[in-house]
């Protein structure tokens, strides 16, 4: 792009050959793979800025500088969200040793209550987001989820808090399906990995925050209010206030971005149109659920997410009375939990990074599952020991596994195209999450305190497990793009296309929302 004035006239000569009819003047496109049409008039958002073929190019330092500007708005505004969701769902888990008054099977059951409430909702979820301004729709239940946090301060019942705990799930359930999509929509894959880690690194900066915070309230000393409802008057304030900034500032789509100017919004569609992916679809589409729901990857996916969401769902829940029960007072383990949150933070980050340059997905789920299986190995074999430094460090290393979802995320952003289809996953990946946790908080039963033995070996043998079915993903993927290259050999020594012909095709599909599978064009991120 030579100067802001060629994109305008540019755009003014597409306007004057009315943009529906340049748009849609060719009612199918070619699915060069399935030997189908496709009706345009069910594309992608983006075609009511764009079209089918790029109109204007974008010089690599102006999509540098607005890449900038996504990055100041997109992933902080994520971030926070991210932030304010995990340190509202681990809340129980400070207030698990500053008095809260709900303790044996009844604590895991107000547990369980939040990821029962986060599975029964997560699909109507992602319907009525798909269907809505999903930006709007995320800082709507951000701020109703701040008042139900709030809400925790005013009863101590085992009822209230199964309720409340409850409810908070199903208004939490929407957060990983909107941020991926949002990710997806802006920037492409070699910079969705680290986007996604961005966010997803407020996992471990929680635990810190969260420790130190904890720890200065276990110093209030008064009777006026117990010093857990402290905890849940703050972090439901916190939420409330994230949930106003998402209102005003993240977009919704690049079609509707309030934050870019008409001419940055044609540029961030165009960044994205060689991926692929596409960016937004209202329309929810039967073909596209059933091709979600018959890929072997699909469930491979959702499998990966179960095997690390089972540990998740019991440190998250119980890796403060894990390390209390080393012999430390509740203080000690306020600060004493706080390093473990570094080193998850500090491992998102460096598999975020891996991930995009080297363009892979599984090998970093690898990397950070390994010094998990090694701390939770060291749990079990120096559990009678007394070595307290050794079995701190074992707590720290074992929240690395907490990356691999992180590269799930991603895999998804990049793996997958077709709106209606990304959701799909997406609602799968999540629900998954929403189960494996519900087993996680079962797998530490209060007959094996303090120390919970059985759920430590369970921990140790899924994410062994798991390394296989990273690997397999990888070669999946690997062997589709093989096939994809062997397709589109043929397709252009059949139809007598050059290069610059294929190229041109595949700019013409990016915005048709067909599915990775319908689209010849699209490639898999290993």
């Amino acid at each position: 792009m030579s100067s802001v004035t060629e994109i305008r006239k540019s755009n003014e000569l597409s306007e004057k050959a009315s943009p529906t009819q340049e748009i849609y003047d060719e009612k199918q496109s070619y699915d060069a793979e399935t030997s189908s049409v496709t009706d345009s008039s069910e594309a992608d958002e983006a075609l009511k800025l764009v079209g089918r073929e790029r109109q204007t190019q974008f010089s690599d330092e102006y999509n540098r500088k607005l890449r900038r500007k996504l990055d100041r708005y997109i992933p902080t505004l994520c971030a926070a969200v991210y932030f304010t969701q995990f340190l509202d769902k681990t809340s129980l888990n400070y207030a698990s040793i500053m008095g809260l008054p709900i303790t044996g099977q009844h604590y895991n059951l107000v547990s369980l209550a939040f990821y029962l409430g986060f599975l029964v909702w997560e699909f109507p979820t992602v319907y009525i987001s798909q269907k809505l301004r999903i930006a709007k729709y995320l800082g709507a239940n951000i701020i109703i989820w701040g008042i139900l946090l709030m809400l925790h301060a005013v009863s101590a019942s085992f009822g209230a808090f199964f309720t409340l705990r409850f409810l908070l799930g199903m208004c939490e359930s929407c957060v990983a399906p909107i941020l991926i999509l949002i990710i997806s929509m802006f920037y492409k894959k070699d910079e969705q990995g680290t986007r996604v880690s961005w966010f997803y690194v407020m996992n471990g900066l929680t635990q810190v925050f969260g420790g130190f915070v904890a720890y200065g309230i276990s110093f209030y000393s008064g009777n006026r209010i117990a010093p857990y409802k402290i905890i849940y008057i703050l972090l439901g304030g916190l939420a409330i206030l994230v949930g106003l900034a998402v209102l005003v500032w993240l977009p919704d789509s690049p079609v509707h971005a309030r934050i870019l100017t008409t001419e940055e919004r044609i540029a961030a569609i165009e960044r994205v149109r060689d991926d692929q992916g596409g960016t937004e679809n209202k329309k929810w589409k039967k073909d596209q659920i059933i091709e979600a729901v018959t890929d072997v990857r699909t469930w491979l996916i959702a499998l990966t997410t179960l095997m690390t969401s089972i540990p998740n769902g019991a440190l998250s829940n119980f890796s403060n009375i894990i390390i209390r029960n080393f012999g430390y007072t509740s203080k000690q383990t306020l600060i004493l939990s706080t390093p473990g949150g570094a080193v998850a933070s500090l491992t998102t980050l460096l598999c975020g990074w891996y991930s995009d340059r080297k363009n892979e997905r599984m090998l970093p789920i690898v990397f950070c599952l390994i010094p998990t299986i090694v701390g939770a190995a060291m749990l079990v074999g120096l559990n009678d020991s007394g070595k307290k430094g050794a079995l701190l460090f074992a707590t720290y290393i074992i929240g690395t596994f907490g990356s691999a979802l992180a590269s799930v995320y991603a895999y998804n952003a990049s793996n997958t195209s077709g709106h209606t289809k990304k959701n799909t996953i997406n609602a799968i990946t999540l629900a998954t999450f929403s189960l494996g946790n519900i087993i996680g908080t079962e797998i530490f039963q209060p007959k094996d305190a303090p120390s919970y033995i059985p759920g430590k070996i369970a921990i140790l043998v899924l994410l062994t497990a798991q390394l296989f079915i990273s690997m397999l993903l990888r070669w999946i993927n690997l062997r589709l793009n093989k096939k994809k290259r062997a397709a589109l050999a043929a397709e252009k020594e059949r139809r007598g296309w050059s290069d610059a012909d294929v190229q041109r095709e595949r700019e013409r599909n990016a915005f048709m929302d067909l599915t990775d599978k319908q689209n010849i064009f699209f490639v898999y991120t290993a």
